[in-house]
């Protein structure tokens, strides 16, 4: 009798201990990151560098959603609508800041309507031209724009996107002028240039690493306002006969406003520390991003610093999105 108490008792913990696990792993938090670009644009591959190592941290599980359209502002907006609860981020860049000087209308507020939760850090551009143009350099492609006003054609990954705004301000500042070829990604637009059916191309470093010695494609300088230590003998399209030129994006998570600032805090504290890991620190090293932290206080003295910087841009390429 003793020994069925016992195995009936055994039974019934062992039981209450699988409902107690399940229930567990069904009350585990979920965290989404939006990405508002599709699967392999460089938000996309950045957000999946550290979402498992960052849910570790939090002890929740953090999963990565695609939501393109419209130039990244249709997965904004849906973040801008989620529940302040910090359950819902999004990954984003400096087409964020962007798009609110660009658009004629926009459903969300890109200042107002978020809170700045991490900063990542920050990621340039290249400016290239196919192999067989027969530019050296940056002030040779320059003249030849400046030659065929209107006659030749760059890519991007869209517009609106950040290669359409960087290309648009390079031609604002150099006096150029070319005809705009919107594509699905930066990819695409890069491909078009290996295959010389476009002029130029402004894109991301990471989409532009890979083809360095390629000689179907020149990259002739970098967009920030230092050299990138990732091409290092690239030089700035300041140094190379643009002065005054500078284009580079910051990356980072926001968060929807009215989101606590405990809540903020936590997650700030808990990607500084994902982003301490040498393995994560290595990952962003090959997607040619300058990986950093900062409080979120700081981060969002920087996004209204780039608001500003974003109507300066926008204004100058004259690009309208209605």
């Amino acid at each position: 009798m003793h020994n069925k108490n016992w195995t009936r008792r055994a039974a019934v913990a062992a039981t209450l201990g699988l409902l107690a696990a399940a229930s567990a792993t069904a009350q585990q938090r979920i965290i989404r990151i939006i990405v508002p670009f599709g699967p392999g644009a460089v938000q996309d591959t950045i957000a999946r560098t550290f979402n498992n190592e960052l849910g570790q941290v939090l002890g929740a599980s953090v999963i990565v959603e695609n939501r393109a359209g419209a130039g990244g502002t249709i997965g904004t907006a849906m973040v801008a609508k989620a529940p302040p609860d910090g359950n819902t981020l999004v990954l984003a860049a400096a087409s964020h800041t962007l798009a609110g000087h660009l658009y004629a209308k926009l459903p969300y507020d890109p200042i107002k309507d978020f809170v700045g939760v991490s900063y990542l850090g920050n990621s340039g551009y290249a400016i290239a031209a196919p192999g067989n143009l027969g530019v050296n350099n940056l002030v040779e492609y320059v003249k030849l724009i400046k030659s065929k006003p209107g006659q030749l054609n760059y890519a991007s990954a869209g517009s609106g996107s950040a290669t359409h705004m960087g290309m648009a301000y390079f031609l604002a500042k150099a006096g150029g002028d070319m005809q705009h070829i919107p594509m699905k990604s930066t990819g695409d637009a890069v491909n078009e240039v290996l295959a010389g059916r476009v002029q130029g191309v402004t894109s991301s470093l990471i989409g532009i690493m890979a083809f360095k010695g390629d000689p179907r494609i020149k990259i002739l300088a970098y967009t920030g306002s230092q050299r990138s230590k990732f091409m290092p003998e690239l030089p700035t399209v300041a140094e190379a006969g643009v002065p005054g030129y500078k284009f580079d994006s910051w990356i980072g998570l926001l968060a929807p406003a009215g989101t606590p600032k405990a809540e903020v805090d936590r997650i700030n504290a808990a990607v500084i520390k994902v982003m301490a890991d040498p393995v994560v620190q290595e990952r962003f090293v090959r997607l040619g991003v300058e990986a950093g932290t900062m409080p979120s206080d700081d981060f969002q003295k920087l996004l209204r610093a780039d608001w500003d910087q974003a109507a300066v841009i926008v204004k100058a390429s004259g690009a309208r999105i209605e």
